[in-house]
């Protein structure tokens, strides 16, 4: 009996007809879980056909059932949010807590997509000229596609297909290969739900189905999260072939620590932001900046992190699991490597972490680097992993240049109990989400997430108003009536009167 995961076509889970497949592995043990199969061209052309069908009736479906849809879907992902975490635990590694953490960020946007009529709509001027009014509506663009990375793959993918669902497009998600089973199980539940035939379609595979659906002419928006290199390409690609794009890229993320923070609270804040989901995360803190006195929690904070240990999913000792696989561990320890190499200091070194009954574990314990240096490659590129470099300066001045001279701009956050430095800080930063004692910034769905810089390629942002625009045109309409005798001659010019 095949162990290949099904695909998600026209309604139905399938059979894929591909000769190629990648084994699904637990990070933690190696176990092999279920073998991703790669969409072959005719999968792929089936699905876009099947989802620009399904387009031409859910376009027209009144927007409250589209709303009631995603009220249901919801409450579905809610009662299952336990089941899902544990499918997300054994393919990701996650600990259960992290786990449930991603299922429940994604379920916050369904709630948001759940709002879709307000959301939608338009705007109305009356009598913008003698008996003329103008009106808009927000409409669908039509097939839209989403390509999600392994670090989310319950939040990612629902941070996408809700929203441009209820906004009345259909939706191609291409989901990692590396973590595809908790985006099929998602799948189920909107079928559950009441997802009508061919709204959502998943097609697994990897870069030669990620370019089919960049350049598939039936496709007319691409969602994208994941690294940089590969968001660059998903751009260029998508825009040349006249696509909407939203590119997600990486991040290098730094905390400010003002002298006037509360040590312990800064401490567990990095701790968290730095080491939670094993460093795999494009919002963690990887840079801690120490203004001043600050500098002397150092010795602390390493301390600190020399307490915390990774773990299996479902030990409640564990903070944070496996790298998801074993070249994203050894990545991570060769940046460990080439910090040391550079002369910066490393003050804990996890490079050879290991867990006890768990030896094939992709396992990289909690590392800190002090001395480091701009222009240090264990600066200049993002690690995703759990090692947080640090730096000292002497001002709040030193600590914002320092970052806008940082070619990434996903997020930061400063540590201070000075409203005035904070807000000097939140006016002057150049990154598009400021937390203020709050680590890793990551606005609710009613905001929109707003990467900037290198971290961000498009026009519109995920989730929140941005989102709804992503997926969304503005038709604007001016409308005169006439009465049956009216009279007058012809306008010649193109003053409307």
């Amino acid at each position: 009996m095949s162990n290949n995961l099904p695909l998600f076509i026209d309604g139905e889970f399938v059979e894929s007809a591909s000769n190629e497949s990648l084994p699904v592995t637990n990070p933690a043990t190696q176990e092999v879980l279920c073998d991703v199969p790669y969409a072959t061209t005719q999968e792929i052309e089936r699905a876009v056909a099947s989802a620009a069908v399904a387009f031409e009736t859910w376009r027209d479906v009144p927007i409250s059932e589209r709303a009631r849809l995603m009220l249901k879907f919801q409450e579905l992902l809610k009662g299952h949010q336990d089941d899902l975490a544990k499918t997300l635990s054994l393919e990701t590694g996650k600990t259960f807590a992290d786990a449930q953490g991603d299922v429940w960020r994604g379920i916050e946007v369904v709630e948001h997509a759940a709002n879709i009529a307000s959301l939608m709509m338009g705007e109305t001027v009356g009598n913008v000229a003698r008996g003329i009014d103008t009106y808009s509506y927000t409409q669908p663009l039509g097939v839209c596609a989403g390509i999600t990375p392994f670090n989310f793959p319950a939040m990612i993918p629902l941070w996408m297909f809700p929203l441009a669902i209820a906004t009345g497009n259909t939706f191609v998600l291409k989901p990692s290969e590396q973590d595809p089973m908790t985006p099929n199980q998602l799948a189920e539940l909107f079928v559950e739900a009441g997802a009508p035939k061919g709204v959502l379609q998943i097609l697994h595979g990897g870069a030669t189905q990620v370019d089919a659906l960049l350049t598939h002419p039936g496709i007319k928006a691409i969602s994208f999260v994941g690294s940089v290199p590969v968001a660059r390409h998903v751009y260029r690609t998508a825009t040349e072939h006249l696509k909407r794009v939203q590119a997600l890229a990486g991040a290098k993320n730094h905390m400010v620590i003002m002298p006037d923070a509360n040590k312990n609270q800064t401490i567990n804040s990095l701790l968290g932001a730095s080491c939670g989901a094993a460093g795999q995360r494009c919002m963690a803190i990887s840079v801690a900046v120490f203004v001043g006195g600050a500098a002397a929690w150092i010795p602390e904070l390493r301390d600190a992190m020399a307490d915390v240990h990774p773990g299996p999913w479902d030990s409640p000792d564990a903070a944070y699991g496996p790298q998801i696989t074993p070249a994203a561990r050894d990545r991570v320890l060769g940046f460990i490597e080439t910090g040391k190499q550079e002369g910066a200091t490393c003050l804990l070194d996890g490079s050879d972490c290991a867990v006890d009954g768990y030896p094939d574990g992709n396992w990289v314990g909690p590392t800190l680097f002090s001395n480091v240096t701009p222009d240090m490659h264990i600066y200049q590129e993002e690690i995703f992993g759990p090692v947080l470099i640090t730096s000292e300066v002497d001002s709040l001045d030193e600590a914002i240049a320092m970052i806008n001279a940082n070619a990434y701009g996903n997020g930061t956050s400063i540590f201070t109990s000075s409203g005035a430095a904070a807000r000097r800080f939140q006016h002057e930063i150049e990154v598009g989400q400021v937390g203020i004692n709050v680590p890793i910034p990551v606005p609710l769905p009613f905001f929109s997430f707003t990467g900037w810089k290198q971290s961000f390629l498009g026009d519109q942002h995920v989730y929140g108003k941005q989102g709804v625009r992503f997926y969304t045109e503005t038709k604007t309409v001016t409308a005169r009536w006439f009465d049956d005798d009216a009279t007058g001659g012809p306008n010649m010019t193109i003053r409307v009167q």
